[in-house]
């Protein structure tokens, strides 16, 4: 007869599972930061020789063959990254905010950031984020592609005055001002059922789209006031802020009487559905346009914590957007509160 397992054996199996796993991350996190850090020291030495002795393309090229003879089978050594390394160390050098922070992402993560990105301010927004939610190059790509560091930037919320200090500031982070919904291959003239049963079809990309944390609960979520019933377009739960979210979805534009609503979805969905271990619940009411200064008075009052944004069903730039970026200043307090949330993330999760 085979011998019989100890009680504790399964636990022990999971303790041992969890700590190769966390050590196989950590080797390749140090491995990536030496890869990060021998870049660095190539392009510097690159960029510092064509100020010193004027290296040509011609010098950089057979650099590149000489290092890759002496060192066969390694990839990174071409001469055109060896020239993007001369671009990173440019780009990063002397900026004591941003130059940490590329030693948290892989290499074509930095590319990817440093290629696409043209200003300071977006690449330390992407280079906090991917490095925070652990973003796959191709979600990066995405995700500048379509503006995202814009729409978090401009989002309306009234979670300033709503929400407790505790989590209102990753609240805010959770919503964007406009959601790209090209993959719902919606025509350009729906009706409201129409986008939330797309909505659903497609709901993995819905939630990609809405952010990370985003988990589905259902659409035409049932609830009841008195002897009526009322059903909420879709209800999801966010996982790092332990709240339901009830999502509104109109194809028109934006009024007040939107907000209303929500404030009583909201507080039927306080006081009926949510446990009582979960924070309030807060709203997104997602329509097709909005008039900024309306929305703001709409929600200026408002009890509880609402957000409204617009969404689009092709790819485009809004040239509202030009006008109405913050400053320079208001983009460095976003960042820094992403990296504050990511420090306080980190020190609870080794507490």
């Amino acid at each position: 007869m085979p011998e019989q397992l100890p009680a504790d054996y399964h636990l022990l199996l999971q303790d041992l599972t969890a700590r190769i796993r966390s050590a196989q991350y950590e080797a390749l996190k140090a491995v990536n930061y030496r890869q990060l850090e021998l870049y660095w020291y190539i392009g510097r030495q690159i960029l510092a020789r064509q100020e010193s002795e004027s290296w040509g393309k011609s010098v950089v090229e057979r650099l590149s063959k000489d290092l890759q003879h002496e060192f066969p089978g390694i990839r990174g050594l071409s001469s055109s990254n060896l020239w993007r390394m001369r671009s990173w160390v440019l780009t990063y050098q002397g900026k004591d905010n941003l130059a940490p922070l590329v030693r948290e992402i892989g290499w074509s993560h930095n590319i990817v950031i440093m290629e696409k990105c043209k200003d300071d301010q977006s690449r330390e927004f992407y280079l906090s984020m991917a490095a925070k939610f652990g973003w796959t190059k191709n979600i990066l790509i995405h995700q500048i592609e379509n503006k995202t560091y814009e729409k978090y930037l401009l989002n309306q919320t009234n979670f300033d005055q709503t929400l407790p200090d505790q989590y209102k500031n990753q609240a805010i982070l959770a919503i964007k001002d406009e959601y790209q919904f090209g993959f719902l291959e919606l025509a350009d003239q729906h009706a409201e059922r129409d986008l939330e049963l797309a909505i659903v079809r497609h709901i993995r990309a819905f939630l990609s789209e809405l952010g990370s944390y985003f988990s589905f609960i259902g659409n035409q979520f049932r609830i009841e006031a008195g002897n009526k019933e009322y059903f909420i377009d879709l209800l999801l739960f966010h996982r790092r802020l332990n709240c339901l979210v009830a999502i509104d979805l109109k194809i028109g534009e934006f009024t007040p009487e939107m907000a209303g609503k929500m404030q009583f979805y909201l507080n039927v969905l306080n006081d009926k559905v949510r446990e009582k271990h979960e924070n309030p619940a807060i709203g997104i009411i997602i329509c097709k346009s909005k008039d900024r200064m309306v929305v703001e008075y709409a929600l200026r009052d408002s009890r509880q914590p609402i957000g409204v944004a617009t969404y689009t069903i092709k790819e485009q730039v809004p040239e509202k957007w030009k006008n109405l970026l913050p400053s320079p200043e208001q983009m460095e307090k976003h960042i820094n509160l992403i990296q504050q949330l990511d420090q306080q993330q980190k020190n609870a999760d080794n507490d």
